[in-house]
């Protein structure tokens, strides 16, 4: 019995799913064919339905008889020069004016969405951005497409690149520095990135540290000095410029909190690395900022995939953003 019925029901499941797709073949009932029912229902004939639609009375005819073919019933009883639905015919367009209308207003706001008269992007970004790059393009966005909405959130790199893969964001502002890419090592085959502007980082001291005088510092110089760590890939850049300069840093804080990093620096409880974004957006009362020899930036970028830039939403968000990155006092656009 075991492999007998087994076979037996392998061919009743296949006998049926063939059932299946005979009765009911791909696009069965199409929109064209729910208007020309709905037409002939309300005029009372084809000549009527062709003129109420702006077909000719034989283009009616022959829709009618292809969606009798898909739905293997008829659907119109002919007599003279009028006709009547049958009883399919009369179901069909019952439901033609719910359907249609639901399309007609998916097709509406497509058409808004396209024209940037309606639309929603969301946009995540690392902290320092968020205080004055991203403010500024956000303004112009609005200005230009009030009724685009906008959803924000914030996000180190990591986090805004995952959130973009997964579909949970559609356009990322984040940074690499000098020397690596926007993913650290991720496949960046799926994203479109946009450079913006580049970022100069500098060493933030304490006002009575004896370098405070100083012009630019090297990093050796301050080899021994407790440091104050930011984000984690902020930390690899510190670990990584000082591994150039020939230390180890001793890593005091760690804070992804860059006020608190500046709070730190400012108590005089050790130097750190601080982005020109940071020092903007931040009170840099109490602390001294001096350039790095060899000078080190990072690079601001914005990420998103190439179907998503095809959204008149994220592109138009997009322009926003290197508009206001050209604009910026404190970054240089990148070609």
């Amino acid at each position: 019995m075991g492999a007998a019925y087994e076979r037996t029901v392998e061919r009743t499941g296949a006998f049926s799913r063939l059932l299946i797709t005979r009765r009911y073949p791909y696009e069965v009932i199409d929109a064209a064919g729910l208007r020309v029912m709905k037409a002939i229902a309300d005029e009372g004939s084809f000549t009527a339905a062709a003129v109420s639609l702006g077909f000719t009375q034989p283009a009616i005819s022959q829709m009618v008889r292809r969606l009798e073919q898909r739905t293997g019933t008829a659907l119109v009883e002919r007599m003279g020069r009028h006709v009547r639905l049958t009883e399919a015919g009369e179901v069909l367009a019952r439901h033609a004016g719910t359907v249609l209308a639901a399309l007609d207003a998916a097709e509406e706001e497509v058409a808004a969405i396209a024209g940037l008269r309606s639309g929603r992007v969301r946009l995540m970004a690392f902290p320092s951005s968020s205080a004055s790059l991203v403010p500024q393009a956000l303004a112009l966005l609005k200005k230009r497409f009030p009724e685009v909405s906008v959803r924000f959130s914030e996000g180190e790199p990591p986090e805004s690149l995952a959130a973009l893969r997964a579909g949970d964001c559609d356009l990322a502002v984040a940074f690499a520095y000098e020397g690596t890419d926007v993913g650290r090592g991720e496949d960046l085959d799926a994203f479109v990135i946009r450079p913006l502007m580049e970022d100069e980082v500098r060493l933030a001291l304490p006002p009575d540290h004896p370098l405070a005088g100083s012009q630019v510092i090297d990093l050796a110089d301050v080899a021994e000095e407790p440091w104050i760590a930011g984000c984690p890939r902020c930390r690899g850049h510190l670990v990584s410029l000082a591994h150039a300069a020939g230390f180890v840093p001793n890593v005091a804080f760690q804070t992804e909190d860059y006020v608190a990093v500046l709070g730190l620096v400012r108590a005089g409880l050790g130097v750190a690395l601080v982005p020109d974004l940071i020092l903007e957006a931040a009170h840099e009362e109490g602390i001294v900022t001096r350039p790095l020899t060899p000078p080190s930036r990072r690079q601001i970028h914005a990420v998103t995939t190439a179907d998503l830039l095809r959204v008149p939403a994220v592109a138009a968000a997009l322009d926003a953003l290197q508009e206001s990155a050209r604009t910026h006092p404190l970054g240089r656009v990148r070609v």
